[in-house]
């Protein structure tokens, strides 16, 4: 090879690499929003609100989507209102169950075989818990069928530990395709761990865990409030206490700790597995028990997006808190086929629709 032509190749090897690093540092650092808020799309019967939103799913017949509202206000015990809502994509409500079952619902899944899974998410100890348990309700996961009846509890209903067969405010579910239940066990103040069950119910395993066992250590928990898993099987965890996200094997294998995601409340991976990720609480000052909460002062509220077939999946697209901040903002949500996210704002319990938005082709078509 020439003199000229090795110059010429190292060049154009050289302008090569240097789009490929900026490329590849724009696809890490973009937080762009292409997302326009919406609201009352939601449609219930007279006399009926929506209360704090703890969960979102589309149904597998790509139709309908399911919602987990905690019975018009911030709890359900003591009211004869279905906390589990089915719609029409149009807002339209066509169904509803589960009233009497639930004292604080909190996590919530849809499986492949169109099971619903809830949460009851209130700790021992935690005021939203203490009605519940006197009346023999919380500290379990419920496997519904669409008809609205129970075919599976996980714990004991209204008794809190931290063994094999007992759960204290468990947060999140998520079903693994081969039947396998992952459940965040518990919400702030309960035990600090996931734990693993077989499609029959039997324990498996557990990471972390007991009452007061808050840790920023690796593959330690405080406040685990969230669990969901990606098309790998990688087992995804809201360590909300802590402001960061750990990834699991199905082994329960720590494989990665992120920390670019906020302070993730809520999770929720789509069937592309683009990741979601709810932060309604970045920012705030927040003290007590069981820990300070570390607070994470310097980042906002919002939803962060990105995608899991990238490695470290950096946030791509970032959607802030749309309007004024009256405390808790967004922590669950969910995304439907047609990519429109729904989300639940905690202090103002109320629904958030937010549509992707397309700017006009050139030529004004």
């Amino acid at each position: 090879m020439s003199s000229a032509h090795r110059n010429r190749w190292m060049l154009t090897v050289g302008l090569a690499m240097l789009v490929l690093t900026v490329s590849t540092a724009r696809s890490q650092s973009s937080t762009t929003n292409p997302y326009r808020a919406t609201f009352g799309w939601e449609q219930l019967p007279a006399g009926r609100v929506m209360g704090t939103v703890s969960g979102v799913f589309p149904d597998p017949d790509g139709r309908h989507l399911w919602i987990l509202d905690r019975c018009g206000a911030n709890q359900c015990a003591g009211t004869d209102l279905d906390p589990i809502l089915k719609f029409d994509l149009e807002g339209n409500l066509v169904d509803s169950f589960g009233a009497g079952l639930f004292g604080f619902p909190h996590g919530f899944f849809l499986d492949h075989e169109g099971f619903v899974w809830v949460t009851d998410g209130g700790s021992h100890g935690d005021a939203r818990a203490t009605l519940g348990e006197s009346m023999g309700i919380g500290h379990q996961v419920l496997k519904l069928n669409q008809q609205g009846d129970v075919v599976m509890r996980l714990g004991e209903a209204g008794i809190w530990g931290d063994d094999a067969s007992h759960l204290n405010g468990p947060s999140g579910v998520v079903v693994a395709p081969n039947g396998d239940i992952w459940v965040s066990d518990g919400h702030r103040g309960g035990n600090n761990r996931i734990v693993k069950f077989a499609s029959n119910g039997a324990f498996l395993l557990d990471v972390g865990g007991g009452v007061g066992s808050e840790s920023k250590e690796a593959a330690r928990f405080s406040d685990p409030h969230d669990i969901k898993m990606d098309s790998q099987g990688r087992v995804f965890v809201a360590d909300r206490g802590n402001s960061r996200i750990q990834v699991f094997d199905q082994e329960g294998n720590l494989l990665d700790i992120w920390t670019h995601y906020g302070k993730p409340s809520g999770l929720f991976i789509d069937r592309n597995d683009i990741l979601y990720a709810g932060d309604g609480l970045s920012g705030m000052v927040r003290t007590g028990p069981p820990d300070d909460w570390r607070s994470n002062l310097g980042w906002e509220k919002g939803i962060r997006i990105g995608d899991l077939k990238t490695e470290q999946a950096w946030v791509t697209h970032f959607i802030p808190q749309h309007d004024e901040d009256v405390g808790a903002g967004i922590e669950f949500l969910g995304v439907d086929f047609d990519g429109n996210i729904y989300a639940g704002e905690v202090s103002r319990r109320r629904l958030v629709r937010y549509v992707p938005f397309r700017p006009p082709e050139v030529g004004g078509r």
